[in-house]
């Protein structure tokens, strides 16, 4: 009996999940109250994969709904870090952008009264086009741009609906800050699938071993 087809079968089937483990589920709960311009603005509540979560908004271009579900992608926003499941990581200093958000989103705990122009502020990083502004969002934009680099972006997660992904017509993107260890990453993804592998090539060897050795009987 051949058993290396179906062990095969079962590291792929193994496998399966691991490859997708990185994006999670995501639904929308409730906001914060505070309003500007006619929008709720950051910070909302959500659950991703059952768990509590706050979310801000960076992107006005498109909607949510109360109690809306979605699959998402999450992107570190770490120098280097691959933004090509993102929304606006294509654009001109994308990477920097998204950390610019990331200091705007650090300031939100220590300025609860100043939540609609930090919430415009973010808009205006990625769509200026279509966002409200005001001069506090201005000062916010150039504080942002001044002092970003100061921050460690390493628990900042950029959350986008799963590919593909359009500039308009889907839901909108966020950014949360995850604690360590909540979510696993694609790295450590890989590592698990990689184990998985080795223990299915160990048994293939053990299995053929042991077929030789009666065969020889």
């Amino acid at each position: 009996m051949n058993l290396r087809k179906p062990w095969l079968l079962l590291t792929i089937l193994l496998l399966a999940p691991a490859v997708h483990a990185d994006s999670v589920t995501m639904q929308f709960v409730g906001v914060n109250g505070a309003q500007g311009g006619g929008y709720y603005v950051s910070p909302y509540y959500a659950t991703m994969n059952g768990s509590p979560v706050t979310l801000f908004c960076v992107d006005i271009a498109n909607t949510v709904h109360w109690n809306q579900v979605w699959q998402a992608n999450l992107s570190t926003i770490t120098n280097g870090s691959n933004l090509s499941d993102t929304r606006y990581g294509s654009l001109p200093q994308g990477l920097a952008l998204y950390q610019q958000a990331a200091w705007l989103i650090s300031q939100f705990p220590t300025n609860s009264s100043d939540y609609v122009n930090l919430q415009y502020a973010l808009w205006n990083l990625f769509n200026p086009s279509l966002a409200p502004d005001s001069s506090g969002s201005n000062a916010w934009l150039a504080l942002a741009a001044a002092n970003f680099s100061s921050i460690n972006f390493a628990n900042f997660r950029v959350v986008t609906n799963v590919a593909p992904v359009y500039l308009t017509g889907q839901v909108q993107e966020f950014i949360i800050i995850v604690p360590p260890g909540q979510v696993p990453e694609p790295a450590t993804l890989a590592l698990f699938g990689t184990g998985l592998i080795a223990v299915a090539t160990l048994v293939r060897r053990r299995t053929r071993t042991s077929q030789n050795s009666t065969a020889q009987k």
